[in-house]
């Protein structure tokens, strides 16, 4: 009997030990093997994923000293880039800036005590705030601005060069300077990924227009907009900022700055439709109420169509007709999603200019993951304004606090969920 019961109890002393080992704390050993999971790199010892599973390129483009006439020069604010492909890569800037070495640091005792510029590591010259143009308007509200806000031409800033193209290497290999003096404010660059042609697209928000061009830049084959003229008909934008496209070649445009609405037309350019209305800044959560539309996408499968609602802090998701479907926030302040982005595995990217991260969501709204650091270093983000990634998988980032442009190539060993994915190649578009 005294046996029996001493079985017993040695069966449950051992059922109570398995219990309570099983839910002890991971060992630190444990730990290690479950979060390298987590890493973007998960086969590498330390490191802390600086750069996210991307390394920066080096020296890459070259300077934009380097083209002649133009050595006291460095690059404006960084508005976009597009990655033709990784030999063909389009730069679009806000002109250029003064070549300066960093300033010695001084001593500012009549703004008060200890105070000095610039500080340790820190930034000393913002290129958007630098760059032309000035204000749009001035101060009545009616009359056109100019660009003494920001200087004298040839002395500030320099008018020059407004789309660069370059190869895999940073090289120099197209000139587009013959139409440097018709743009205002570019705002961003693009190529339709429907398009055999390739045409390229910019949509300038201070002419309130969006031009299109021969894939050789030697033809303005379409403006869409009236140009110089700003409204909200279906024949004037006021400030458009990007735009997206679905497989049959229609397109939004995200309109904009001042209009708070989408815009949708056919594969030609002709009108289609709006939707949106001007919200309460900062406060909104009614469907379609928006306030500064600042990037969109397009889920070429759903024709779901996503919508940076940036001063509201949120992600809207409509059907392609303007049906409100769906929203999220983007996190509390001080975010401010600059730009969204669809890869080709259909994740939502975007770059939040406050915390200088790249962010992924899948779409449904649900955070992937995040990564970037802000400086001016290579590899820091500072306002990134525009991403593209390219055949090879290769990121591309205009940067507008910065200025210039960035191009990271994906770490070897890099966990693919933590990339951005290249663009699908769309049947018949010659890609």
């Amino acid at each position: 009997m005294r046996k029996h019961a001493s079985l017993v109890v040695t069966a449950v002393v051992g059922l109570v030990a398995v219990f309570v080992f099983a839910n002890q704390p991971t060992t630190v050993q444990g730990q290690a093997r479950q979060e390298a999971r987590f890493a973007a790199v998960p086969s590498e010892k330390g490191g802390q994923d600086i750069f996210g599973a991307y390394e920066v390129v080096p020296n890459w483009p070259k300077p934009v000293s380097s083209l002649p006439g133009n050595e006291k020069w460095t690059w404006g604010a960084g508005q976009g880039i597009f990655a033709e492909s990784p030999n063909r890569v389009f730069i679009l800037q806000r002109g250029e800036l003064p070549k300066l070495d960093r300033p010695k640091t001084i001593k500012l005792p009549q703004l008060g005590p200890n105070i000095e510029f610039p500080n340790f590591r820190l930034p000393w010259r913002d290129a958007t705030v630098a760059s032309p143009p000035g204000r749009l308007l001035k101060e009545d509200g009616k009359t056109p601005g100019d660009d003494l806000d920001v200087g004298q031409p040839g002395v500030d800033y320099l008018w020059k060069n407004i789309i660069t193209v370059v190869d895999a290497n940073g090289n120099f290999i197209e000139d587009w300077s013959q139409w440097d003096k018709m743009f205002r404010r570019p705002h961003s660059v693009f190529e339709s990924p429907y398009d055999p042609q390739k045409n390229v697209w910019i949509v300038d928000d201070y002419r309130h227009a969006i031009f299109k061009f021969s894939n050789d830049g030697k033809r303005l084959l379409q403006t869409i907009g009236t140009p110089n003229e700003f409204g909200d008909d279906d024949k004037h934008f006021y400030r458009p900022t990007f735009m997206a496209w679905l497989p049959d070649g229609s397109f939004f445009v995200a309109d904009g700055y001042q209009n708070t609405r989408v815009v949708k037309f056919d594969k030609d350019g002709k009108y289609l439709m709006t939707w949106g209305q001007r919200g309460e800044a900062g406060k909104e959560t009614r469907p379609s109420y928006f306030n500064n539309v600042h990037g969109i996408a397009v889920d070429p499968q759903t024709r779901r169509v996503f919508v940076n609602d940036r001063g509201n802090r949120r992600i809207q998701v409509f059907d392609e007709n303007g049906k409100f479907l769906d929203q999220w926030s983007v996190g509390q302040a001080p975010s401010d999603i600059h730009l969204i982005h669809m890869d080709g595995s259909r994740n939502l990217w975007a770059f939040d200019r406050a915390t200088s991260k790249m962010v992924k969501w899948d779409l449904n709204g649900n955070f992937q993951y995040s990564w970037g650091t802000w400086g001016t270093f290579p590899g820091a983000f500072w306002g990134v304004h525009g991403i593209s990634v390219d055949t090879d998988g290769n990121v591309y980032v205009a940067e507008v606090d910065n200025g210039g442009v960035q191009k990271f190539r994906p770490r070897a060993g890099a966990n693919p969920a933590f990339l951005m994915t290249k663009p699908a190649a769309p049947a018949g578009a010659g890609r």
